[in-house]
Order: structure tokens, then sequence, then C-alpha cells
């Protein structure tokens, strides 16, 4: 088989992100704006309180796929 069925708990990978598709996207909760977060390799929604995963440079903008966060996350 091939390596690109990796279970969902592997890491994230830290491919780039397109600055353009940031630009676009918005938290699929709220429609609000999304914070990127380089660090942890996650687009943040602050007024949902939830982190969307980054993979492969994808963004997983998928609530169930999401983390929750809170104000300690910066």
């Amino acid at each position: 088989m091939s390596e690109a069925t990796q279970p969902s708990s592997a890491p994230a990978s830290s491919a780039p992100v397109d600055p353009k598709l940031l630009e676009l996207l918005v938290c699929p909760v709220t429609k609000g704006s999304l914070t990127y977060d380089r660090a942890r390799n996650e687009l943040l929604s602050d007024k949902a309180g939830l982190a969307f995963p980054i993979r492969d440079g994808i963004p997983i903008m998928l609530v169930d796929e999401a983390r929750q966060i809170d104000d300690t996350h910066l």
C-alpha cells in the first residue's frame, strides 16, 4: 500500500500553505476570520474556539477534525 494512507493520528506535516488560500478561508462555524498558527500548523477560530489542522498543505476545515482551544493557546 502507499504511504498516503496514514492514520489520522499521525502528526500534521508542515507543508507550506498558499497565502492566497488562507485569505479566502473562513471558519465553517462562525464564518469569521481565521488566524494561522505556524508553530502548530493550524488555523485558529477564536470565536468558535477551534483549531483546524493543516495536513500536507491542505487545511482540513471539518469541525469533527478540529480540536478545542482555550484562551491559553497562544
